[in-house]
């Protein structure tokens, strides 16, 4: 087992930056002085927010008040493919210090530039999010989230080393390279995506390791919606801890906000460099704190790239800071509206089904969604592994259950089809949980 003697506590109010430590009057107003700040930057030097102010009829100082910023044009993800690959930087390129991208799997990719101020900012926040879930400096962080373009590995190890603990570059994938270095490496902490963790755990019981037996304390996880289910039940297959960090490439990466260890309840959004709002995803419409709607974005402090009233397709709601009475937090973001599958005329995320299979305890967390369609008539199957330590006829019947409860939760009828175990795909990143074979 690890020999650290650094324990796992949340932090003391001493230990906090001093922006943590703001009340939510003194936090709005740097918030203030910030977006007018970030909206001059956008308009004198990009020139889609540019054009997008002029046609909308706003200048940077129509932005008195926090409210104002309602009256900006939205950004979306159509935008940053627009201007590909530099366009939406806000600095010359001899500025830029790093440049990271999507995979542009959906199309031509979002870039996305930091200047090396945005480079700090970004490492700081991101240890702010590990000290919030009780990580400290001494300890050994695994870090199994992918280097490259993608945010998560790069972004993950700079926060790693600007706490002072001790970062363990693994990247994504080889997961019995994962479990061998674990057992060597004895680390204290895992940051990953929650089902690459879930596919470490069951490759140490393939190997004959009890995941409770290691020396992981804590684990630290994002990077795709997950339920507090899934948290349970990696809390109680691995003897961990495990913490919500939220952040996406196009307003930073990881680090946008994090679940505090004292509450696990929501990121806390790092409010004195991010600007959150929830809106109408159909009208646009601003909506006020606690109702259900996208979540929008816009950048305080970025230099390369600020982006102004982003819209993430993220769904939750904004709640009153708790662990952090200063900043507020998001609910924990279990859907996009891009994940939204409508079947039949009901509307459904994979997220409501995982937090179902997960109330079965003679189901596994492995499943996918098939989508096709019979004529005119779309179908959906549940193909859900069976427990390998249980008799067949036990899983079937926890299939009928899982049926009937789809079908009175969620108000739609599917197929539920039971696969022998380890035959359907495992996370090496980000899961794909639906399949649309419709065609």
């Amino acid at each position: 087992m690890s020999t650290t003697t650094t324990a796992l506590h949340a932090p003391t109010i001493d230990e906090l930056d001093a922006e943590e430590r703001l009340s939510r009057a003194e936090v709005e107003a740097l918030q203030l002085e910030r977006l007018q700040w970030t909206v001059a930057h956008a308009y004198a030097n990009v020139p889609l927010y540019t054009a997008k102010f002029d046609a909308a009829g706003v200048h940077p100082r129509d932005i008195r008040t926090l409210a104002d910023v309602a009256k900006l044009p939205f950004t979306t993800k159509a935008d940053l493919r627009e201007t590909y690959p530099f366009g939406m930087f806000a600095v010359p390129m001899d500025q830029v210090a790093r440049i990271h991208a999507s995979s542009g799997t959906t199309g031509r990719p979002t870039v996305v530039g930091y200047t090396k101020r945005d480079l700090e900012n970004w490492g700081n926040l991101v240890a702010r999010s590990l000290r919030a879930s009780g990580v400290r400096a001494g300890m050994k962080v695994h870090n199994a989230y992918g280097y490259g373009l993608f945010t998560g590995g790069l972004g993950a190890h700079a926060g790693i080393e600007a706490l002072g603990a001790t970062v363990i570059p693994m990247s994504g994938g080889q997961t019995a390279r994962q479990v061998q270095l674990i057992r060597d490496f004895e680390p204290d902490v895992i940051m990953c995506t929650p089902s690459y963790l879930l596919t470490i755990a069951d490759a140490m019981e393939a190997a004959g390791i009890d995941p409770r037996s290691t020396s992981l304390k804590v684990a630290v996880l994002g990077a795709e919606p997950w339920t507090n289910e899934m948290r349970h039940e990696l809390e109680r297959r691995l003897n961990i801890d495990a913490l919500d960090i939220y952040g996406l490439s196009e307003v930073m990466g990881p680090g946008v906000g994090n679940e505090c260890l004292e509450t696990k309840d929501g990121p806390h959004i790092w409010e004195d460099h991010f600007l959150p709002e929830i809106i109408d995803g159909e009208s646009g419409e601003r909506l006020a704190d606690g109702e259900m709607g996208e979540l929008v974005f816009t950048s305080l402090t970025k230099e390369a790239f600020p982006v102004i009233r982003y819209r993430t397709r993220d769904l939750t709601r904004l709640l009153p800071g708790t662990a952090r009475p200063g900043m507020r937090r998001i609910e924990k973001i279990t859907g996009r509206n891009d994940d939204m599958i409508i079947l039949r005329g009901v509307n459904l995320f994979p997220t409501q089904i995982e937090e179902l299979v997960l109330g079965i305890e003679t189901l596994t967390p492995h499943f996918i969604l098939e989508l096709t369609r019979s004529g005119r008539m779309d179908a959906l199957t549940v193909r859900i592994e069976r427990h390998p330590d249980l008799d067949i006829e036990i899983c079937q019947a926890a299939t009928v259950v899982l049926t009937q409860r789809i079908k009175t939760h969620i108000g739609s009828s599917v197929e539920v089809q039971l696969e022998e175990p380890g035959t359907l795909p495992r996370s090496e990143g980000k899961l794909q949980r639906v399949y649309d074979l419709r065609g």
